[in-house]
């Protein structure tokens, strides 16, 4: 398997939910699966089932994290990058209707829950790799190709 990159702070994001869920979530689902089994008859125990579910989530998105975390660099922010678009840069887009979009080139695992971020595998990351402010960018789109211009490239250090 190829490893992948991730930037600092979605490193840090990944190892604080594997610490949540294994240090705090877990324990207490397990206390929970403890209680009802004692209770008798588990067939038709609620409690039970629902927390048994539970834990088996709970134990493979752990497994997930471990795995992937394993499995991946941090990428951290270099001066060399400055003025150019690379990983973990924040860029600002304009399009010839002058719409804006702001958003930040990450790792495929940092893109979840963030309407501002998008995966370095994105043909829209992909195009902007490497360029300038002031720059034009084409990217193919299921309506056509459109054109952009990047109006500003920020890193958050």
């Amino acid at each position: 398997m190829s490893t992948k990159i991730i930037t600092r702070e979605g490193h840090d994001a990944l190892k604080a939910e594997l610490d949540q869920l294994w240090r705090v979530t877990r324990p207490d689902v397990t206390q929970k699966v403890t209680w009802a089994a004692s209770l008798g008859d588990r067939s038709e125990n609620a409690d039970y089932q629902y927390n048994k579910k539970l834990l088996r989530e709970i134990d493979r998105r752990v497994r997930y994290i471990r795995k992937r975390l394993e499995d991946m660099r941090v990428v951290d922010y270099s001066p060399e990058q400055e003025g150019r678009v690379f990983f973990g840069a924040w860029v600002e887009i304009e399009n010839e209707d002058g719409e804006c979009k702001r958003f930040r080139i990450v790792g495929y695992d940092e893109i979840y829950g963030r309407k501002d971020y998008i995966s370095i595998d994105a043909p829209m990351a992909r195009a902007l790799l490497k360029k300038e402010e002031g720059d034009e960018i084409s990217v193919q789109t299921p309506t056509g190709e459109m054109t952009w211009w990047v109006n500003k490239i920020e890193y958050s250090q």
